[in-house]
Formats: C-alpha cells, structure tokens, sequence
C-alpha cells in the first residue's frame, strides 16, 4: 500500500526479477532457506490457457556445496509433461550452480497429481514396451557465469540417442 498526495491509499504493484533474486541470495548467503521460485501468479491466472503445472521449486546448497531443486509440480502428465519437466528443471539447476560456483546436487519433484490422460493409454503402453538407452552427458560452456548469457549453443548433450517418437495430443 502507499499513500498518494491527497492521502488516499492505492496498492502499488512492483515487478520481481525472482531469477535474479535466487542467484544473488544463493551466492549472499549458500545454506539460507529462502531460495525458491514461483510460478504460480494467482492475479494472472485468469489470462493463461492453463495454470502452471511446476508452480514452485527451492534451491538449497549442500555441506559439500552441491546445489540441489526441490520443484513442486500441482499437477502432472506423466506420459508428456513430466519428462519436459524433469528435463527443464535438470537443466536449469545445472545452469544455476555454474553462475553461482557449485557442484550440481539432486532435482526431487513432488507431484501433488499425477495422471495419465485416457487418449494417451496406447502410447503409453508403447512407451513401456522399449528398452532404455544410455544417458547422455550434459555439457555447458564453462565460460558463462551470467544466467541471461546461455544460449542454445552453450549447451550440449554429448552421446544422445532416441527412439522414434510416440505422437500423443496436448490436453489443455
């Protein structure tokens, strides 16, 4: 709240750069507890096709300062969503502990409801049906310690390999 010239009171409403925020406070002060991203904008809520589904994540340094994710997801695709999501949030952690000097940690992902979609039962049972491949390695340009200077070229995913893709549709 603030008060104007002629004493009425009016709510005032700032903009938060909550990235860079997160950044600053880890590097102030590694072990605080108050690391944490929102996506979840109740005022705006009303304008999005859908609510976030990842609506909150905490960052949290280790004793042996490995940076680790605690992402809460409201709800959750399990067949499409969740694996852009562990994926998003992996690499994102990675990008924060190189600006911020650390060893990466873990991503723990609460899901408050998972589901798979009835039009996706097929694909998923696809899904199951197929070996899994070796991991591929993560590489980031270690020359970037700004968050805003990551380009796509400054990440790399060194021996990725995929299965064909399984078409599923998009519920919104």
């Amino acid at each position: 709240w603030q008060r104007t010239e002629t004493g009425k009171e009016q709510v005032v409403y700032k903009e938060v750069d909550q990235l860079q925020q997160l950044i600053e406070g880890i590097r102030a002060d590694p072990h605080g507890r108050r690391d944490i991203l929102t996506a979840w904008n109740p005022g705006e809520l009303e304008l999005m096709a859908l609510p976030p589904c990842h609506t909150f994540a905490q960052f949290y340094v280790s004793a042996d300062n490995k940076l680790s994710c605690q992402m809460y997801q409201r709800s959750a695709d399990m067949f499409l969503g969740v694996p852009f999501n562990i994926a998003s949030y992996a690499l994102f952690t990675h990008m924060i502990a190189q600006v911020c000097g650390l060893e990466v940690g873990d991503l723990i992902i609460t899901i408050g409801d998972a589901h798979i979609y009835q039009n996706h039962i097929n694909q998923v049972k696809e899904q199951l049906t197929r070996d899994g491949l070796p991991l591929p390695t993560l590489q980031l340009n270690p020359a970037i310690t700004d968050i805003n200077k990551f380009t796509m070229e400054d990440v790399e995913l060194v021996g990725y390999t995929s299965h064909d893709a399984i078409q599923a549709p998009m519920a919104v």
